[in-house]
C-alpha cells in the first residue's frame, strides 16, 4: 500500500495511447484528489486483493483527475484493460513517490525511457520545461506503434526528443552515450530491466547521485549474505522476533502484530519502507539508490534482510 488512504474513483475517460496501452483518467467520487509531484505512482486495488502500481503521467497542474497508462501484460493490467471502461469504479491508494524529480538551476537532465517507462518521465519533462532547464529525452521501444506519446513528444519538442525504434534500425548505444561522465548532468530512467542495468554499467564512472532509476521489475539477486536466522527488535512494540532464512522480515513482523503497509512484496514499490535504528542491512530492494542503501537509514522489509545477528527497526 502506498502512503495515504484508500478511496473510490471513477474512470472519467479512456483512450488508446499505443498498441497494448490504454490511458485512464481517474476522478475521485467524493472530495478532491491529493497533490502529487513528478515521479509519483498510485496503487490500484483490484478484485481479490490484488494491487498494482501505476505511475501518474498527466499534468501536476490538473487537480481534478489522475492519469495512468496501463500496458496489457500481466494479470492486473489485463483486468484493467477488460474492465476499466468509462464510468467504471476503481479503488486506489496514494500517491507515493520514490522517483522524485525537482529541477535544480544549472543542471542538465537526460531522461531515458523504454516502452511504458515513458509514463513517469512525462511529468518530469513538463517540470523541466517549466523551470527552463536544459533536457533531452532518449525514448526507446520496439516500434513507434508500441510507444505511447511518441508522436506528440516529437512534434512538440523537436530535436530534444530522440526516438530509438528497433523496427526502424535505431538502437540506443548506452556505452557510447554515457560512457564518459558529463559535468552537472543528471539522468532519470525508467524501463525494462535490461535497459536500466545497461545504464548502470555505462554510468559506473559517473559521480554518485547522477543516475536515478524506477524499476517495474525486481532485480535478480543471489542468496543473501547472512544465511542464518537473525533477530529483529521492534523498538516501538518492545518485541523481538526471529526471522528464519526462508521467511521475510515483513511476514514475521506482521505475524507478531506490527502494522506495516505493503503492496508488491518483491521490493519494487517502496510501500513497506521502515526506519532502521541499529544494525547492518543487506538491501535487496529495487527502490533505494546506492547512496540511500549505503546510508542504511531505511529498509524495504519485504525483501531486504539483516546482514548480522540482530537489527532494530522503528516498529
Amino acid at each position: 500500500m502506498s502512503g495515504g488512504v484508500t478511496f473510490d474513483v471513477v474512470v472519467r475517460a479512456r483512450r488508446d495511447a499505443a498498441d497494448g496501452i490504454v490511458l485512464l483518467d481517474l476522478e475521485r467520487v467524493t472530495g478532491t484528489l491529493p497533490h502529487w509531484s513528478p515521479g509519483a505512482h498510485i496503487d490500484v486495488v483490484l478484485p481479490g486483493g490484488l494491487e498494482r502500481q501505476y505511475s501518474l503521467c498527466g499534468s501536476v497542474a490538473e487537480r481534478g483527475t489522475w492519469r495512468i497508462g496501463v500496458l496489457r501484460e500481466r494479470e492486473g493490467s489485463v483486468w484493467l484493460h477488460e474492465n476499466a471502461h468509462e464510468g467504471a469504479p476503481l479503488r486506489v491508494r496514494g500517491p507515493a513517490n520514490h522517483f522524485l524529480f525537482a529541477p535544480t538551476a544549472g543542471r542538465t537532465y537526460v531522461f531515458v525511457a523504454g516502452g511504458i517507462g515513458i509514463t513517469p518521465i512525462l511529468p518530469m519533462i513538463e517540470a523541466a520545461e517549466a523551470a527552463g532547464a536544459s533536457w533531452t529525452l532518449l525514448y526507446a521501444g520496439r516500434s513507434r506503434a508500441t510507444m505511447a506519446f511518441v508522436d506528440e513528444l516529437a512534434e512538440r519538442y523537436g530535436e530534444r526528443v530522440e526516438v530509438y525504434a528497433a523496427d526502424e534500425g535505431r538502437r540506443l548505444d548506452l556505452g557510447e552515450r554515457f560512457g564518459s561522465p558529463v559535468a552537472r548532468t543528471v539522468v532519470y530512467a525508467c524501463g525494462p530491466a535490461r535497459l536500466l542495468e545497461g545504464l548502470e554499467d555505462a554510468m559506473a564512472a559517473w559521480p554518485g547521485g547522477s543516475l536515478h532509476l524506477e524499476r517495474f521489475e525486481a532485480k535478480v539477486l543471489g542468496p543473501p549474505v547472512w544465511t542464518e536466522p537473525f533477530e529483529v527488535d521492534l523498538m516501538l512494540s518492545g518485541v523481538t522476533v526471529t526471522v528464519p532464512p526462508e521467511r521475510s522480515v515483513l511476514d514475521v513482523v506482521e505475524e507478531a502484530g506490527a502494522i506495516v503497509p505493503s503492496s508488491c512484496r518483491v521490493g519494487t514499490c517502496g510501500t513497506c519502507e521502515v526506519a532502521v535504528v541499529d544494525g547492518d542491512v543487506e538491501h535487496r530492494d529495487s527502490v533505494l539508490s546506492p547512496e540511500e542503501q549505503a546510508a542504511n537509514r531505511t529498509m524495504m522489509v519485504c525483501v531486504s534482510r539483516a546482514a548480522c545477528e540482530r537489527i532494530t527497526l522503528e516498529l
